[in-house]
């Protein structure tokens, strides 16, 4: 198995479900974004998104997808969820949100504060997807009443698709506006000695 990365990209998501499987794989580390930075990253998936992820003949480009993958195929694991439980439902529903909803917005934001030029950035279309996305994540807040993960009462993958979303929510400045759940929750995650080591061999060195 091989993970093509970006520090702090989407590819977190694989990344640290690796690490909470336990699983043999290879990381290549590449600078944002690929497929200007990266020779030949186009090749291995034309998208020029990240993350890219291989195992043997499949390739994989969407980060809830590999993650569900990886419980699925090197399952059995807590950290996935099966038909038979009765909360397997809320658990597909927060790996598809935790993209599709919470992400989305984000990747916007990013956009148009950061990675467009000077001249092409747009404060309030960056001020009005914000907005969108805290009040997206109030059913974060909602389903953490009382509970510390977000179903099974146990860490699963839908606990890293949403976990990453609040991640990069915090590091767009946009956390002084979580609520005391998501806050603790955000605390929680950052502190799983799984995600340190993501962090740890995520980042770009030298």
């Amino acid at each position: 198995m091989k993970l093509y990365h970006c520090a702090n990209a989407r590819s977190v998501r694989p990344l640290w479900a690796l690490e909470e499987l336990g699983l043999d794989y290879e990381l290549e580390i590449m600078s944002f974004p690929p497929r200007f930075e990266r020779e030949g990253y186009l090749d291995i998936n034309p998208l020029g998104t990240v993350p890219a992820f291989v195992d043997g003949d499949l390739v994989m480009t969407e980060s809830t997808g590999i993650c569900q993958y990886l419980v699925s195929r090197y399952g059995p694991t807590k950290l996935g969820m099966t038909e038979d439980e009765p909360e397997y439902g809320e658990y597909l529903n927060w790996l598809f949100r935790s993209d599709a909803t919470f992400t989305f917005p984000l990747a916007i934001v990013l956009r148009y504060t950061q990675l467009e030029g000077e001249e092409r950035r747009v404060p309030q279309v960056a001020q009005d997807y914000a907005i969108w996305f805290h009040s997206r994540i109030r059913s974060v807040e909602a389903a953490l009443e009382d509970k510390q993960y977000l179903v099974g009462d146990r860490f699963t993958i839908a606990d890293i698709a949403v976990g990453y979303a609040l991640q990069f929510g915090d590091r767009l400045g946009l956390s002084d506006r979580y609520k005391p759940n998501c806050l603790r929750y955000l605390a929680s995650l950052n502190d799983r000695p799984a995600y340190k080591r993501s962090q740890e061999k995520g980042q770009v060195t030298g």
